[in-house]
């Protein structure tokens, strides 16, 4: 079966490329540009995993990670987020909040399809 991919961005730019990178790898993709955009993907459907950005109008990600975990339908949705922090203080709010790991930006299209593969089998 097919694995469904949420993906998160204000930057058109960012979605565009990571809806080509997993469309290619066999995924098929949502995408939203922000937290409050994104809530209306989750709406009991089956989503495999969120890739959030942090930084967006509206909800960031830290918001919609929140969310997504009161959810029961999502509450174990691994959840990546994209950033471009390096500050270990945002890792750790994210990973509190429920996120499951992080991708820093800019990434490399390979590494990000590796650690999709990790995450769901």
């Amino acid at each position: 079966m097919e694995k469904t991919i949420l993906i998160v961005d204000d930057s058109e730019s960012i979605r565009e490329v990571v809806i080509f990178t997993l469309e290619n790898a066999g995924y098929a993709v949502l995408s939203a540009v922000d937290g409050a955009d994104a809530l209306k993907h989750l709406d009991g459907k089956h989503i495999d995993l969120v890739i959030t950005d942090l930084h967006m109008p509206n909800m960031d990600g830290i918001g919609l990670i929140k969310e997504i975990r009161k959810m029961d339908a999502y509450k174990y949705t691994p959840i990546l987020y994209l950033t471009t922090e390096s500050q270990h203080s945002i890792k750790m709010e994210a990973k509190q909040a429920g996120a499951t790991g992080w991708i820093v930006k800019p990434f490399m299209p390979e590494k990000l399809i590796a650690a999709i593969g990790k995450i769901i089998k």
